[in-house]
């Protein structure tokens, strides 16, 4: 609406803001942010998902990753290789088997060295994934929960919310039985160990 004050048109109308055109420098939507299956924060700096793929990219980078802990034994993809050495961030591969129940062996080495990496401040932002996000990288979330004294109902529901329908017994009593005594002198200085 305009009012005719004498000489000077004025406009009551409330001023609105253009929008961007697809494709300007200001244009942060023309960018898709994508996240990887499964992705969740698991801590100040910590995360974890499924396997990222070229989609996700965008998304990874606004996370400012340092390194990646990649639980498959696969060979990782030479694109996803890529992406890591253009973006500086280092990979850290544990091979863990991703075994059919009653079948599967959860090599408690592997978990204790992933969680040493996970532990350790000067790699964070750091993301955990495997094909799925569900019982390898529910496996190594779940004893890092431990060593935060979550209880383990907390634990098990956590697990159970990436695995859902797939969620494995074996997995469940593996981060029951998984020994902390090791770790006691080890220093976490992200959010849910000051509880």
């Amino acid at each position: 609406m305009k009012i005719d004050c004498g000489e000077q048109e004025v406009s009551t109308a409330s001023p609105v803001a253009k929008a961007p055109e697809i494709g300007d420098e200001n244009d942060r939507c023309g960018e898709a942010f994508v996240p990887p299956l499964n992705f969740a924060m698991v801590d100040n700096g910590l995360f974890r998902s499924g396997f990222p793929h070229s989609p996700n990219f965008s998304f990874l980078k606004s996370l400012g990753l340092r390194s990646v802990v990649y639980l498959c034994p696969e060979p990782y993809p030479e694109e996803n290789k890529e992406f890591l050495r253009a973006n500086g961030i280092r990979l850290f591969q544990f091979g863990i088997d991703g075994s059919q129940e009653p079948y599967v062996k959860i090599p408690e080495h592997t978990i204790r060295e992933a969680l040493r990496v996970v532990l350790d401040v000067r790699n964070h932002p750091l993301l955990i994934h495997c094909k799925r996000g569900k019982h390898r990288t529910g496996c190594l979330v779940g004893c890092l929960r431990r060593l935060q004294r979550w209880c383990l109902t907390s634990i098990f529901d956590e697990y159970q919310r990436f695995a859902a329908a797939k969620a494995r017994v074996s997995d469940q009593r593996f981060i029951e039985a998984f020994d902390i005594s090791s770790f006691k002198n080890c220093s976490m200085s992200f959010s849910c160990s000051k509880r």
